[in-house]
């Protein structure tokens, strides 16, 4: 019986249009713009001023808070300005400009597609060598990769999950990169490991991916304690908690952290890029990224520099259809509308969904009809239709009474409404009510 998590969850049509597109690289335009606040936490210092010349994978910010990463320059070039660019949020932000030159990488980056496998760095090392380099969860937290590889004082890491699972709709970029790079990520599963002090890893992936499932299991016969878990198909099953419990049937407390259970969860895409990162000495400026969506003539795995406007990826993929209703940062079910396709991919766009006019208009809302359905597929076990209610009404002290935090804003409890409630946007007005009130 495959594993999977036992609360709540949904199926939703999967629409993996782009799985057996094989990764391309995407040319970069002649003009980049890196935001600097690419990561959780706080946004990046430049260290780079108007008219400097930069190479490829320089250090061009630097984060200076605990929670915050280093970014690199995707490209050698000139920096003509420092000022506000749109991003994925529709809020100008400060960015980092360059005009394009004829590449030159920094000195010790390993460009070769040699594969490195021992490792002679130590666990301090590493997690130095990778905060250097600005790696990121790029599963879509951008939570800074070392700061979850510092154990606290008094926990202890036990086992390292590895996130293969992408289990939102239409994305298939973790899925072309197990088959495309399986022995990088084997090795980089190994320095994460090392990092942690743990000598057990679990790669969990869907069981409607059996090729990645195959093709790692083979290669992870070769890694010493590396396992390869085949999952049911539930959506969110990528979600740490709903990942933890499905690999190996602990449960994180409510408030709590992975760490709590002995468990510290890394993107398999971040495990590819640890490897680059301490293998080959080459920081985190480029990414795969699904582009695809029903209207599109070319559905593709792209690997693309960050700082590249999406609009070139729409491009790639054969133009912006006729009748596209929205275009998705991320997947269809916990992603967000872009206002403009001008923005620049950053580290943590997995995906660009097109989606068709007939498919983002929104159901005619009727009252709730108290049937139940949002309680039960809610992975969390929260009541979505009280707390929708209660934020609506702004009575804060309940919504956190009823753990409204605790929600992960996966969209089960919006997606199974029969009476189209946006509960969903409900639930994230009275998040981000309680986190201002928090801070304040």
């Amino acid at each position: 019986m495959l594993k999977t998590f036992n609360i709540g969850g949904v199926h939703p049509e999967e629409n993996k249009l782009s799985a057996n597109a094989p990764i391309e690289i995407l040319p970069y335009p002649k003009t980049m713009i890196i935001p600097v606040a690419q990561s959780l936490g706080a946004p990046s210092i430049p260290v780079v001023e108007k008219g400097a010349k930069v190479k490829t994978g320089q250090l061009i910010a630097k984060g200076e808070g605990f929670i915050a990463s280093n970014i690199h320059s995707p490209v050698t070039g000139t920096v003509t300005k420092i000022d506000d660019a749109l991003d994925s949020s529709g809020y100008k932000r400060k960015a980092i400009f360059i005009d394009v030159d004829a590449e030159e990488w920094e000195e010790g980056i390993d460009t070769s597609a040699d594969l490195k496998k021992e490792i002679t760095l130590s666990s301090e090392e590493i997690v130095n060598k990778i905060k250097e380099k600005g790696i990121v969860g790029l599963g879509g937290a951008t939570f800074p990769s070392h700061v979850k590889m510092m154990v606290p004082q008094g926990k202890k890491a036990e086992v390292l999950i590895i996130n293969a699972v992408e289990c939102e709709p239409y994305l298939t970029s973790d899925h072309r990169l197990m088959l495309e790079k399986a022995d990088e990520i084997m090795v980089g599963v190994s320095i994460i490991m090392k990092a942690l002090n743990v000598t057990r890893a679990i790669i969990g992936i869907e069981n409607n991916k059996p090729d990645a499932i195959a093709h790692l299991s083979k290669i992870a016969a070769n890694f010493k304690g590396i396992e390869v878990v085949a999952l049911k198909v539930k959506y969110p099953q990528g979600a740490e908690k709903q990942l933890i419990k499905a690999a190996i049937n602990r449960e994180v407390p409510s408030g709590k952290l992975p760490i709590e259970v002995g468990a510290v969860v890394q993107n398999v895409g971040t495990a590819f890029a640890v490897y680059e990162a301490v293998q080959k000495n080459k920081p985190l400026i480029e990414r795969v990224v699904t582009i695809t969506g029903k209207g599109l003539k070319k559905p593709s795995n792209l690997m693309v520099r960050i700082g590249t406007p999406v609009t070139l990826l729409i491009e790639h993929a054969g133009g912006m259809p006729e009748k596209t209703g929205k275009v998705i940062n991320g997947g269809p079910m916990m992603g967000k509308a872009l206002n403009s396709v001008d923005v620049p991919v950053v580290k943590g766009t997995s995906g660009i969904v097109v989606v068709q006019d007939e498919e983002t208009k929104r159901e005619e809302v009727y009252n709730c009809i108290r049937c139940g359905k949002c309680v039960s597929v809610c992975p969390m076990g929260l009541e979505p239709y009280l707390l929708a209610v209660v934020s609506e009404q702004e009575k804060l002290e309940e919504a956190e009474k009823d753990r409204i935090m605790d929600c992960m804003e996966c969209g089960s409890c919006h997606y199974t409404c029969p009476s189209g409630r946006p509960l969903l946007d409900y639930l994230r007005v009275g998040k981000n009510k309680i986190m201002r009130s928090r801070k304040k």
